[in-house]
């Protein structure tokens, strides 16, 4: 952690080939991979969050898979903290830390910490995000100009954060930031894989396996004993699977939601890595192009200088 290499991070869209990527170098490297997945952290939701198979995780070390029970709520900033920790551990090992996924705020949160917001009673908060997702951006800013002028400027999902911190807490963010300290930031380096206009048809190809690999099925078992209202059931996709299991809608219905769904977080996901990524650490790749390995492998190679490792 405190050496003077960057980290390497891996990231992309949802189902643009960062894993098989990833996987390939660690197979070339004395790698742990450091899943940055916020679906995969769940225990039993497996198929629909594409998991590394158990043979990979034996093949390579991962952290960051299986953390918590579906019932329980996660955030960035716990993640980032364990990442630490098993970056460290990793390093410890002999064996180089490379963290794989695409959730930019737990990407944020570990080379530019997060703010780790007060505990807050998670019914009250489940009831003023459903107050709050109602309202449009100007009446949310509206609102946090407020409660906490000082982030009345942000985005959407920020605005909400701040509105709800606030009124909960009785403390505006701005505040809280004020006074609690951020864990160190860490230098990093990125290969972001996005293979342009072929990711709808990867994503087609992903989801057309997970329903051959049983998606349904594990639905359907997971039902009997993980409540409707857990927060792993907030995976893309999850909510329309189960849908469709509890004939609650057409099973033709519920696939073309998860497409819907699967393809606006994949935009969604684009946006954020190419207006939050620092351009000048960030190394684009088409996983579809014949010499992507090769493109990888130069990547991993390549010191903040321009050179490459010896």
């Amino acid at each position: 952690m405190d050496g003077a290499e960057p980290l390497r991070i891996i990231c992309g869209p949802t189902g643009a080939g960062k894993s098989a990527l990833a996987f390939a170098l660690a197979r070339a490297h004395p790698v742990t991979i450091v899943s940055a997945d916020s679906r995969q952290v769940y225990r039993g939701f497996d198929i629909g969050t594409a998991k590394p198979s158990k043979r990979e995780q034996r093949l390579v070390p991962h952290r960051g898979i299986d953390v918590v029970d579906s019932i329980e709520r996660y955030s960035a900033a716990k993640w980032a903290e364990s990442a630490r920790t098993w970056i460290g551990e990793a390093i410890a090992e002999q064996r180089t830390p490379l963290i794989v996924g695409g959730a930019g705020l737990y990407l944020r949160a570990l080379v530019d910490p997060l703010f780790d917001e007060p505990p807050l009673d998670p019914e009250q908060r489940d009831a003023l995000d459903a107050e709050l997702g109602a309202l449009s951006v100007a009446d949310l800013r509206r609102w946090c100009q407020e409660l906490d002028p000082a982030r009345a400027h942000l985005g959407r999902t920020q605005l909400l954060r701040a509105i709800t911190v606030a009124l909960l807490s009785g403390t505006p963010i701005s505040s809280w930031h004020a006074r609690e300290p951020r864990a160190a930031g860490l230098s990093a380096r990125y290969l972001v894989v996005d293979p342009g206009h072929g990711l709808s048809a990867r994503l087609d190809e992903r989801f057309a396996a997970m329903l051959e690999a049983g998606w349904e099925r594990e639905v359907e078992k997971l039902m009997r004993t993980v409540p409707a209202d857990a927060p792993a059931w907030n995976g893309t996709g999850y909510k329309w699977i189960r849908a469709a299991v509890a004939k609650e809608c057409s099973r033709e219905d519920a696939l073309a939601k998860v497409r819907t769904d699967t393809r606006q977080y994949a935009k969604r996901q684009r946006t954020w890595f190419r207006h939050q990524l620092p351009a000048n650490r960030v190394t684009m790749i088409d996983p579809g192009a014949p010499d992507a390995l090769e493109q990888a492998m130069r990547w991993w190679n390549a010191t903040d200088d321009g050179g490459v490792l010896a």
